[in-house]
């Protein structure tokens, strides 16, 4: 399951949205019925994971946490405790608690962004500031992937 896309919508005023369509036809024809949704631990947005891409991240999670030590046991509530299960209605949408809202500064209009097998969720200022950090991508990439050393 792969989702792709970079799509501007608005929130309502209860809260609710609408997932964008090209990533609602992921999920049908995987059959997902069910979405987890938490804040990301590294940046100001949410993260909408597929149940089965949760799971699989739970799971690989609790494989390395030993849930007998302390510390370990605190880094695993903190990653779930924030998290909440989400269902789409009939129309498609589902709903922003005010919690994660006012978290993250969402007023009304947000930005779906397909990473792989997770959507992330941003408020649009926040994406703006996304779309200003690219001069950097370039060479950023170039270094990672080890430009350079073409051979032509």
């Amino acid at each position: 399951m792969r989702f792709l896309g970079n799509i501007e919508a608005k929130a309502d005023a209860k809260g609710r949205v609408f997932l964008p369509a090209v990533f609602r036809k992921v999920l049908q024809a995987e059959n997902v019925q069910t979405l987890v949704l938490r804040k990301d631990i590294h940046e100001d947005c949410l993260v909408l994971y597929p149940e089965s891409v949760w799971n699989e991240q739970m799971d690989a999670m609790r494989q390395r946490l030993n849930r007998w030590d302390r510390e370990q046991q605190q880094l695993f509530r903190q990653f779930v405790i924030d998290a909440e299960e989400v269902t789409l209605d009939a129309n498609g949408r589902f709903l922003l608690s005010r919690r994660y809202q006012d978290m993250l500064g969402i007023e009304q209009s947000v930005r779906f962004i397909g990473i792989d097998d997770t959507i992330e969720i941003w408020s649009e200022e926040k994406a703006r500031e996304l779309d200003n950090a690219r001069s950097d991508f370039s060479a950023k990439l170039e270094s990672l992937m080890g430009g350079g050393t073409s051979s032509l």
